[in-house]
């Protein structure tokens, strides 16, 4: 493809100059809401500035002279649940110019070893409740990490080398940040669902641009935030900031000049705890991940109703959110416009669809962004609107460089289709006649019965139309007959047992919406359906659930 000579050239920006000049512009309005505590812009500047000197200089190579799946920084682990600490560990960092490295607060022993000698670590910022973990993990790192240790009031002391996170701030000098590039590097990792998790790796700019969908230069955001007619923002993400999804809707307030607002026990789903901060903060969004969030919620607003004028958009993605739950939350909430957006760590944004409030009905499928395109089965060429083919969701432009450390997978899901260099995280779609993305899911989670493939997410989004299902996840197991078959393992609502939902019943709620060879073979039903914090699904779990049961 050949580029057009009169495009504008593209807006390069750098996340923490982009803070400093918000800042300044507002730097009295909360840049942080937790509870009874408030941290303005100015606070939050002076204390990642802080940070940034408590760090030292990060940056230890030219971009030019390293190849795109390795970083010019040094890098600074967050093992953090949500709060102020987290934030300020990514924006200080960039103000240092250190690469932020999100761990899983869940992982054990061997996999924070993986993730925090993968990622070659030289610094970790951690809350005291993980203290002991973490120690265990030390001694097994490549190199001995400088460690700043957060008081969470659990009375864990400190680990041996470690310095108190206020304490370090408190003696620290703060300075503006110097020399921030475009250039400099975000990292997410990605959770691990295909192997081992693996470090994103993504200029600042393109990052800005397709992740957070900002464009504009410093100067118009700091102009448009302090603008005398502005409506407040203030954004509250539900999920872990370990997840890229979360920390993105974080982001993408700051440089709004918005408020970022964290429930008062940051550390798990409860949804009285969620609503009561919208109501009590005026959040204006709330991001939450699929039906693992928002049938809690559905259910606290049934049973204690709540007028929340100034929760406007209701943030999802990740996850399936299910007509029967979105219908009800808008029920509840008649005001709300519910946003669900399609993208991955490898890719940005790359469509929405949106239901409630004053616009359109809801569609089933997704409005692609411009930079949005479905390729070939066999990954060779562009895929036009109305093509029958099934094929590969696919992002064009301000792509990532790689993956950390792995040549390989970086040529593998950047591969450069027609002179052009692309991003394929592996889902799959078709593009209908009007141009939208019908998604059909991740290749990674599809079975193979029978010859036949399906995928797991169109068959869970069908079972979730029986009024009794709460939650579900498909997977395949073994077949003599079929080579694999389909097993839905079911959570019931409360109240409700086997005799309520039963097998038959559960399939002919497919009937209307699958093919019959896409339906189970089999149901296992269980207590409760394990996901993942941010409420992504645990596929290794499941399938273990339906291995132990057979017949």
């Amino acid at each position: 493809m050949v580029a057009d000579p009169d495009a504008p050239e593209p807006i390069e920006l750098n996340y923490a100059v982009a803070h400093e000049a918000v800042a300044a512009a507002v730097p009295d309005r909360p840049c942080i809401l937790w509870g009874d505590r408030r941290f303005t812009w100015a606070d939050v500047t002076d204390r990642t500035r802080r940070l940034a000197a408590v760090l030292g200089p990060g940056r230890i190579a030219d971009e030019r002279t390293i190849d795109p799946w390795e970083s010019p920084h040094r890098h600074v682990a967050l093992y953090l649940v949500n709060g102020n600490e987290y934030l300020e560990g990514m924006l200080g960092a960039w103000k240092a110019r250190w690469a932020a490295v999100n761990v899983n607060y869940r992982y054990v022993t061997d996999e924070l070893v993986h993730v925090l000698g993968d990622a070659e670590v030289e610094a970790i910022v951690y809350h005291g409740r993980f203290a002991a973990t973490l120690a265990e993990v030390l001694p097994r790192l490549p190199r001995t990490p400088r460690l700043l240790q957060v008081d969470d009031a659990g009375g864990a002391p400190l680990l041996p080398g470690a310095t108190w996170y206020e304490a370090a701030l408190a003696a620290a000098t703060p300075e503006p940040p110097t020399g921030c590039s475009p250039d400099d590097r975000y990292i997410v990792y990605t959770g691990g669902t295909t192997g081992h998790p693996k470090g994103v790796l993504w200029r600042q700019a393109d990052f800005i641009a397709t992740c957070l969908g900002v464009t504009d230069p410093v100067e118009a955001l700091a102009e448009r935030a302090a603008a005398p007619d502005r409506q407040p923002l203030r954004a509250l993400p539900a999920p872990p900031l370990m997840h890229g999804a979360a920390h993105w809707n974080a982001l993408s307030a700051w440089l709004a000049g918005g408020t970022v607002v964290f429930q008062q026990d940051p550390s798990r789903l409860d949804p009285v705890d969620l609503l009561d901060t919208c109501e009590r903060h005026e959040a204006t969004s709330l991001l939450i991940v699929g039906d693992a969030f928002a049938r809690p919620l559905a259910d606290e607003l049934r049973a204690r109703p709540r007028h929340l004028p100034a929760l406007r958009h209701l943030v999802t993605g990740g996850a399936i959110l299910s007509p029967a739950v979105k219908a009800e939350l808008l029920d509840h909430l008649p005001g709300l416009r519910i946003v669900d957006i399609l993208g991955s760590s490898e890719t940005g944004r790359q469509g929405v669809r949106s239901s409630g409030g004053s616009g359109p009905a809801p569609s089933a499928t997704f409005g692609r962004s411009a930079t949005t395109l479905v390729l070939s089965d066999d990954r060779t060429r562009e895929l036009q609107p109305g093509d029958p083919e099934l094929g590969w969701l696919a992002q064009r432009g301000r792509v990532p460089l790689g993956y950390l450390h792995d040549r390989a997978k970086t040529e593998a899901t950047f591969p450069v289709v027609g002179g052009e260099r692309m991003a394929v995280a592996g889902d799959r779609a078709r593009l209908t006649a009007d141009g939208s993305i019908e998604l059909h899911g991740r290749e990674s989670g599809t079975v193979n019965s029978g010859g036949e493939k399906i995928f797991a997410e169109e068959v869970e989004l069908a079972l979730k139309h029986h009024p009794s299902v709460y939650d579900v996840l498909v997977v395949g197991r073994p077949s003599e007959r079929w080579g694999q078959e389909l097993v839905a393992v079911v959570a019931l609502r409360p109240g409700t047992d086997a005799t309520d939902a039963t097998d038959e019943e559960l399939r002919a709620t497919c009937e209307p919406y699958l093919a019959r060879y896409k339906w189970p073979k089999a149901f296992v039903r269980v207590p409760a359906v394990e996901r993942s914090p941010s409420g992504k699904p645990d596929y290794a779990w499941a399938k273990a659930q339906a291995a132990a049961v057979t017949g």
